[in-house]
This record gives structure tokens, C-alpha cells and sequence, in this order.
């Protein structure tokens, strides 16, 4: 059962907003984008959609937040998209996302690339852990929209092959997790080559004092638009939690994985502990694969394609790894370890229950863990059902 939490006092002005969803063919969008949204599959809009997109058009500065998985990601780049085909101009970078993974970084650009396939627009997204040729022949052409993760776009800024000067629209993407992760620094760095004359958008899944502050610094006059509730989980994810000696975990998780089938990402704290589980859930004939920052990039798309696919049950992570994934139809979250945070929970459990789907969040929950587990409910105001333990299972 969760409690709907209050909103979140911002220093900005709320925006108010109509979330009903429309059909995508009534928005005033380029025929052309049309036809790349209708390729895609989408119909109706959902509630951050439907709220974003006016203000977007607009032209003004706007902090959204909204729970993960509600298609944020379509919410800003139709309408910069639109604006771009307006008023074309070749060969200089107008828009640039800046995402805290690889994972999201490479997310957002295929969305692009399905959004502009009958357009002329062009695109790049420039992450670490892969050649950088490629990206750096893009950024010296000057791709319409760059999407990066900060640290790979500092590299290739240092090598004096970056021209931002004719940016018109910045967007900051799960801006919380940046903070989170320490990129702050970095984003300051990029964000001063970027003309003030400029709209920025920042997107986020918790509206903290430390996001409001950041978006002080980067902002002019932005309005606010929180859909959903604030800092809090999906309505639609169950919340279980199973209280056992830490050394029963990976029998439990084993027997679990084997009755159900559907995908289930698996949270554990330490790069070593997802290598252990995934080592050790194998053993036991469970298809799985571990997702950490140590693979390498070819492993890990290797490991999350092989999970999207079907090929892997289970996605072993950490939450660093984990960050900007999107996947449809987790049906399980599972938190091995308890998060050390409640915003990390809120993370965390966000996987699953996206876009209006049901999803259950599952925690093992080790008895010396219990009071950080308490924590977690408190700070977000829901309880976590604990089942009566289950009888035996020799399976």
C-alpha cells in the first residue's frame, strides 16, 4: 500500500498543466516526424507527455519530474525535433542532451534515430568504453543533436574538436542521478560553452533541495511541472519484502528464479558481489548475466541485449551500472542487498511498473539490514508487505 506523498515546495513557478493523453497525429508536428512516430509504434501520449510538450514548443526554461519509465525521453526530443526542422540550419550542433550513462546516452539516440528517419536531422551520442573516431568526425561535422555522457564529451572538448556556439536547447536527463554519481562538476564545465542565450530543459525522478539548487545555476526563469507523486515509487509497483539469514539469499533467489520465468533485474551493492551471484545462479542453472562498470562496453550491451532478448532470466547490477536503463516487461525488481537510501530504492524499483504496468519490487532482506529497511519506508511514506516465509521447496 503507498501513500501518495505531498508535492515538493520549488522556488519556480508551477506550471499548470492539461496531462490528458492525445493521439500523437493531432500534434502540430512535422509530417515527416509523423511518419517516424507512427514507425515506432506510438498512438496516444502519456500523462509527461502530454504535460511537456507544450512548454517545450514554448521555448522556455522547464524542470520536469516525473516517475521513471513514464516517456520523458519523447517529451522533449519531438518538439526540439520539430523546432529544428522549422528552421533548418546545417552544419552546426543545435541541441545537446547530457545523460548520466552510456545506457541512457545510447537510449535517447536510438530514439532519435527512429524519430528522425524520413528527416534530414543528424544525431550522435558520445559515451566512453567504445572507439571515440566516430564520435569525434560527428561532433566535427556538426551533428544537429549531441547526446553525452559528460566525462567522453569533456575528452573530446579538451581535444578542441567541439563547437558548441550555435546550441539552442540543453537538455539535462535524469539530472538527479548526474548529482548522484558526482558529475556536477563536469556538467558546470560544458555547460559554460554554451550560449546563455539558450532553453534548458532538466528532467528528473526526485525533486531533492540539491536538484532545485542545481537547477538555480543553470536556469532562467524555468517553470516547474511535477506529474505523478514526488520522490516516490510508481503507483502500480507491489512492494514485498523477505526476511531471511543472509547466507539463505541465493537459495531463495535460485528457487524464485526458477518458478517464474519473467525478467527480473537484480540489484546487489558491489561489482565483485554481481559477479559472485551471477556465478553463482548459473551453477544452479539460472540463465543470467552480471551488468558492472568493470566489463567491458562490449559485455555489458552483450549482457543487456542477452536480457532484453529473453536469452538471460535475470540481469545481475549494480546501481551505478544500472542507471538510464530501459527496459519493457521487467516484471521483477530484486533487491539482493537493501539500497543503502531511499532515493536509491526509489531507483532501483523504478525498472519495473513502467508506463502504467504492474511490477513487483522484491527485497531480501538479511536481519541486521531491517533498520535501514524501516528507513526506506519512513523516508518515502509507503509500507512493504512482509509475507508469512513459504514453506520449503525442493525445486
Amino acid at each position: 500500500m503507498t501513500k501518495a506523498a505531498p508535492p515538493p515546495a520549488v522556488p519556480f513557478q508551477v506550471a499548470p498543466h492539461d496531462a490528458t493523453p492525445v493521439e500523437f497525429s493531432e500534434l502540430p508536428l512535422d509530417d515527416r516526424l509523423r511518419a517516424g512516430v507512427a514507425d515506432r509504434g506510438f498512438v496516444r501520449t502519456t500523462p509527461v507527455q502530454s504535460a511537456v510538450f507544450p512548454f517545450v514548443f514554448e521555448g522556455g526554461d522547464l524542470i520536469a519530474c516525473a516517475e521513471t519509465g513514464t516517456g520523458k525521453t519523447a517529451a522533449y526530443l519531438l518538439p526540439i525535433m520539430q523546432r529544428l526542422l522549422a528552421s533548418p540550419s546545417a552544419g552546426a550542433t543545435r541541441v545537446l542532451v547530457l545523460a548520466p550513462t552510456r545506457e541512457l546516452a545510447v537510449q535517447i539516440e536510438d530514439d532519435f534515430t527512429g524519430f528522425s528517419y524520413y528527416t534530414p536531422l543528424t544525431g550522435v551520442a558520445v559515451y566512453g568504453g567504445v572507439d571515440g573516431d566516430i564520435q569525434a568526425r560527428a561532433l566535427r561535422a556538426g551533428a544537429d543533436v549531441v547526446v553525452a555522457t559528460p566525462g567522453r564529451l569533456l575528452d573530446h572538448m579538451s581535444c578542441g574538436i567541439v563547437d558548441f556556439s550555435k546550441v539552442e536547447v540543453l537538455v539535462l536527463d535524469e539530472a538527479d542521478r548526474m548529482l548522484d554519481m558526482g558529475f556536477w562538476p563536469d556538467v558546470r564545465k560544458i555547460v559554460s560553452t554554451v550560449p546563455a542565450a539558450r532553453q534548458t530543459l532538466l528532467f528528473s525522478a526526485t525533486t531533492s533541495s540539491d536538484v532545485i539548487g542545481l537547477a538555480e545555476q543553470v536556469m532562467r526563469d524555468p517553470r516547474f511541472i511535477q506529474i505523478g507523486r514526488a520522490g516516490g515509487p510508481a503507483t502500480t509497483i507491489s512492494h514485498i519484502a523477505h526476511v531471511m539469514p543472509a547466507r539463505e539469499k541465493v537459495e531463495w533467489l535460485t528457487r524464485f528464479l526458477r518458478r517464474s520465468h519473467a525478467p527480473s533485474l537484480v540489484f546487489v551493492r558491489t561489482k565483485r558481489g554481481a559477479d559472485q551471484l551471477a556465478s553463482s545462479l548459473a551453477a544452479r542453472g539460472v540463465r543470467c548475466a552480471a551488468l558492472h562498470a568493470d566489463r567491458t562496453q562490449k559485455d555489458r550491451t552483450a549482457a543487456v541485449e542477452g536480457f532484453r532478448s529473453g536469452r538471460h532470466t535475470a540481469l545481475i547490477a549494480t546501481d551505478i551500472a544500472a542507471r538510464g536503463l530501459d527496459i519493457e516487461g521487467i516484471a521483477h525488481v530484486i533487491n539482493y542487498d537493501v539500497p543503502h537510501s531511499a532515493d536509491m530504492y526509489v531507483h532501483r524499483v523504478g525498472r519495473t511498473g513502467r508506463a502504467e504496468a504492474a511490477g513487483t519490487a522484491i527485497t531480501l532482506v538479511a536481519h541486521d539490514e531491517l533498520p535501514t529497511l524501516h528507513a526506506i519506508e519512513k523516508s518515502i511514506d509507503i509500507y512493504i508487505d512482509r509475507p508469512e516465509p513459504p514453506k520449503p521447496d525442493a525445486a
